[in-house]
């Protein structure tokens, strides 16, 4: 602080930042205002000119920096500290059921637990990461690896704290959450578009991500967004905050650092009480201030979240129990199919178009040949549609009493429309698939899977270029991009010499990416960016990944049974072998850095440990963080090469395999004795 600015003044604005932030957290958060509007008004009016008469007085959590001066130029991507994972849906109780059983095979050795069932707000998820106490950034979901930094624009929603209400904050403390637009600031913001004969939004959720992505936060400011906080995440694990052990801790941690919880929220040890709670919220929720479309219920032990872990795209311990989506009826004027990058065959209702949840329709998914034989579907039927998860639109039931007469009965081909190759249905799969490697339509989506961003991020090539080098006969792999050449490229309609030159020096620049990025792209099934990358830092080059077997692949921390067949058997395929052969010869990055080597004098260096059930004190992370520290390897299944497995409460198959093995099992106290007594 400079020495011109006196001391009583520095005092008198500290008092004012204290009140002042207490009176927005009661207002905002607790929805109980303890100052007049005007009192507020004066001491932020005073604040306001202390800081303008004493620059070096302005903090960063200071009311007064909620709304930025110069909007933003633009949006910066950033990468998650921890992925934010969407959701698996279920839309009825049966499914929800489904999902227990899954997680409970996942942990066989856990016959019941309780859940935290809490309202699932129709809004856009943030992550806001605080350092020292401090807001410091605010990001979009994204795609869940990466988001848009627009922590300029969380900062002007009063109900997200600019400071944390805690003493003693650790390093860094990670908040999600829903932003929101209330029903009521809905209504008033589309009336001010009408009103200036701008178009109104189709939804507050709509709503609440234009704004959100709005350049200029004083625009976001007067839109009065709010924010739900639902996920705490405390990667340091230090100061003056104990880690919670349950989800509704951790909601009760939430509120003590000053955010706004949603109240409606509950413990339910059984099914029977999710059902109950469910269906109660179904019909009390229109009488909500903001709009929710289901249920999201999560495991509330955290340490076996940790355990249960993800899938490729979801948590395995959560999943958002969804209410029936409006449906409308419609009439289906064909039927068509859709060959996806795995060869999957998906029937298409093409419909009448026809307004559902603020979006027209034309189209909906048929899923597949069973769900199509179910519907009973013919040409020119009155179906009723509705959105999955109010995203997918989708054929709900047919209507047959007004079916025209002679309607023709829909059914999948037997051929691919693509290439004319015989479709085939594997005994154990609902899917119907075209194995043909070199069908078009498998091709085609190799190659817009290969050059999206989370992939080899080449820039301006988007689906239309790679239709036309398709139809132009120009590639035939995606290794063949890295071949293509000016000459080549100016044949393609609207193409002109400038833009063939950026996009064959894009192709080229992307030959630079890391190896996590070249394996995602190569499409394997069940191997997302996240996976790609757990795979990368083992096997980090394409050699290695190849020449390992399933179970060396299953080893790897973080990768399941059915990944690593999957991975396998795709690094056998010859088609495929000769693919990453090419993509060699043409200087594709085929190589990662090697995995830093312990140190040969680190007390644990060449020992394998194997985490099962749940520690009394340390989390898995901080067990392997613990184990990591002293040269020690932690993997994720259990082998004769494994030296300890560590058992904690509810151990499961691991702990028969090692016993089987003849493996030394330590418990966490043996773990911390003997990391302690092999580093003295």
């Amino acid at each position: 602080m400079a020495a011109t600015v006196p001391a009583d003044r520095q005092q008198r604005a500290q008092e004012l930042r204290s009140q002042l932030q207490k009176a927005s957290y009661a207002y905002y958060v607790l929805d109980a205002p303890d100052l007049p509007d005007e009192v507020y008004d004066r001491l932020y009016r005073e604040l306001q000119d202390l800081e303008i008469q004493y620059p070096d007085l302005i903090t960063p959590d200071s009311p007064t920096q909620r709304v930025g001066e110069r909007p933003a130029s633009q949006f910066t991507a950033l990468e998650h500290n921890i992925p934010l994972y969407s959701l698996e849906n279920a839309f009825d109780i049966n499914e929800y059921r489904q999902w227990e059983a899954r997680w409970q095979r996942q942990a066989p050795d856990v016959d019941q637990a309780a859940v935290v069932a809490e309202l699932k707000i129709d809004g856009n998820a943030l992550a806001l990461t605080y350092e020292n106490g401090l807001l410091t950034r605010g990001v979009t979901r994204g795609d869940g690896i990466s988001g848009e930094d627009i922590t300029q624009n969380i900062r002007t929603i009063r109900s997200i704290p600019l400071r944390l209400q805690i003493d003693n904050p650790p390093p860094r403390v990670e908040v999600r959450g829903e932003a929101f637009i209330p029903s009521d600031v809905f209504e008033r913001i589309n009336a001010e578009r009408q009103a200036k004969e701008e178009a109104p939004f189709a939804n507050p959720r709509n709503a609440a991500a234009g704004t959100l992505r709005q350049l200029d936060s004083r625009v976001v400011a007067r839109r009065r967004l709010d924010f739900f906080a639902y996920t705490l995440l405390l990667p340091e694990g230090e100061g003056g905050l104990t880690l919670p052990n349950t989800q509704e801790d951790a909601l009760q941690v939430l509120q003590t650092l000053g955010f706004k919880v949603n109240p409606n929220c509950k413990l339910c040890p059984t099914a029977a009480d999710v059902a109950h709670f469910y269906d109660y919220w179904d019909q009390a929720r229109s009488s909500l201030p903001y709009l929710t479309d289901g249920v999201v219920v999560k495991l509330n032990n955290l340490a076996l979240q940790q355990r249960l872990g993800f899938t490729q795209k979801f948590p395995r311990w959560a999943i958002a129990l969804k209410y029936p989506a409006e449906e409308v009826p419609t009439i289906l004027q064909d039927m068509t199919v859709q060959i996806g990058r795995t060869g999957a065959v998906t029937p298409v209702a093409e419909l009448a178009p026809v307004q559902l949840a603020g979006t027209t329709v034309a189209r909906a998914t048929l899923h597949n040949a069973d769900r199509l034989a179910e519907l009973n579907l013919h040409k020119g039927d009155t179906v009723i549609v509705r959105k999955a998860g109010e995203i997918i639109p989708e054929v709900v039931r047919v209507l047959p009493d007004l079916r025209p007469t002679g309607a023709t009965l829909c059914r999948l081909p037997t051929h691919c429309p693509e290439c004319g190759e015989k479709l085939v249905r594997p005994a154990d799969e609902a899917v119907t698939r075209c194995v043909n490697p070199t069908c078009p339509a498998i091709v085609r989506g190799d190659l817009i899977h290969w050059t999206s961003r989370q992939s080899l991020d080449i820039a301006g090539l988007g689906e239309k270029w790679v239709h036309q080098l398709l139809e132009k006969k120009l590639v035939s792999s995606v290794a063949d991009l890295y071949e293509l050449t000016v000459e080549d490229l100016l044949p393609l309609e609207r193409m002109g010499q400038q833009l063939a030159q950026k996009l064959v020096d894009a192709i080229q620049t992307s030959k630079s990416q890391p190896w996590s990025r070249v394996l995602f792209g190569l499409g394997i099934r069940h191997v997302g960016a996240v996976n790609a990358q757990l795979l990368a830092q083992e096997f980090y080059t394409a050699d290695r990944l190849a020449a390992a077997d399933p179970k060396q692949i299953e080893a790897v921390y973080g990768i399941g049974p059915e990944i690593a067949y999957s991975v396998h058997e795709w690094f056998q395929g010859k088609a495929n072998r000769q693919l990453i052969e090419h993509l060699r010869s043409v200087g594709v990055q085929l190589e990662g850095t090697p995995p830093a080597v312990a140190p040969v004098d680190l007390p644990m260096a060449g020992k394998i440990f194997v985490l099962t059930g749940t520690l009394p004190t340390l989390s898995r992370r901080e067990a392997k963080a613990k184990i990591e520290e002293s040269g020690g390897k932690v993997t994720g299944s259990v082998s004769s090469k494994t030296s300890y497995v560590v058992v904690g409460a509810d151990a499961g198959s691991k702990l028969a395999k090692a016993e089987k093995l003849g493996i030394q099992r330590l418990s966490e106290e043996d773990l911390l004795a003997l990391l302690q007594s092999a580093s003295a």
